[in-house]
């Protein structure tokens, strides 16, 4: 097992996926029958990672009941009604270790990170978003993090340009701009890795994650990029889950499990 944690953002509104996300929060959405943040999480495993901290928000206590309930919904069992004994067989043995922390309803997202600081205590963490998947390779991706001796890794993706994106020099990110019109083409698809310093960067609850800490990074030189020429995909809108879902039904590429 791997002693390095892995944070998920999964407290933001979801706004561009409002047909879904009045009544659930967006990494609830279902692919295949099971939450993406299922698949996210089930992704690291593979990889060797089992301890996870969900930074809560928006509609957190719907993440909640799914982990509290984890086992009687994801497994066999048996009622008795008279008795009121429950028993539960053919249980799912998922090993996870999952802390799940209320980091505020409207705290942007490096105020989320920075609201973990008093739980995690490990010198490396990693970080993703609640609505992304992909066929990184994230053993790969922490070696290359290991080796550079920078305080931040950032996952660099090649999806549409209407995200934020990265410029370089060499593997150094030299500038982080937000939803760029122009540029490499590279944005930022999450699957990320911090030392633990970052924490440094955080002042408030309204720090963007992207905008104030890796815009601040890669200006001081301390922010490099893992190069992912592969797929990767975000869920934002209902034509996103739409696509997904039919990858999963056919031969999901994101599926290492």
């Amino acid at each position: 097992m791997l002693n390095i944690p892995v944070v998920i953002l999964a407290g933001g509104y979801g706004t561009r996926l409002s047909e879904v996300t009045h009544t659930i929060p967006k990494p609830m959405v279902e692919i295949g029958g099971k939450p993406i943040i299922w698949h996210i999480m089930k992704q690291y495993r593979h990889y060797g990672f089992k301890e996870f901290y969900i930074a809560l928000g928006y509609k957190g206590d719907v993440i909640k009941t799914y982990f509290a309930n984890y086992h009687t919904t994801n497994s066999n069992m048996t009622v008795n009604l008279a008795t009121g004994s429950i028993d539960i067989y053919d249980r799912n043995e998922e090993d996870w270790i999952v802390h799940l922390i209320d980091t505020g309803k409207d705290t942007m997202t490096g105020g989320r990170v920075r609201r973990l600081q008093s739980f995690m205590k490990a010198k490396q963490f990693m970080l993703t978003y609640g609505d992304g998947v992909s066929n990184i390779d994230i053993s790969d991706l922490l070696h290359f993090h290991q080796s550079h001796g920078k305080i931040g890794t950032v996952t660099a993706v090649r999806p549409p340009a209407r995200f934020g994106g990265l410029v370089f020099d060499g593997n150094r990110v030299t500038e982080f701009t937000e939803k760029p019109q122009t540029g490499e083409g590279w944005i930022n698809g999450g699957f990320m890795v911090f030392e633990s310093t970052i924490f440094d960067y955080f002042a408030s609850d309204e720090d963007s994650l992207e905008r104030t800490v890796l815009e601040r990074l890669a200006w001081e030189g301390e922010l490099m990029a893992y190069k992912h020429n592969d797929f990767w995909q975000s869920m934002d809108t209902l034509r996103d889950v739409g696509l997904l879902e039919s990858l999963w039904e056919a031969n999901a590429p994101w599926k290492m499990w």
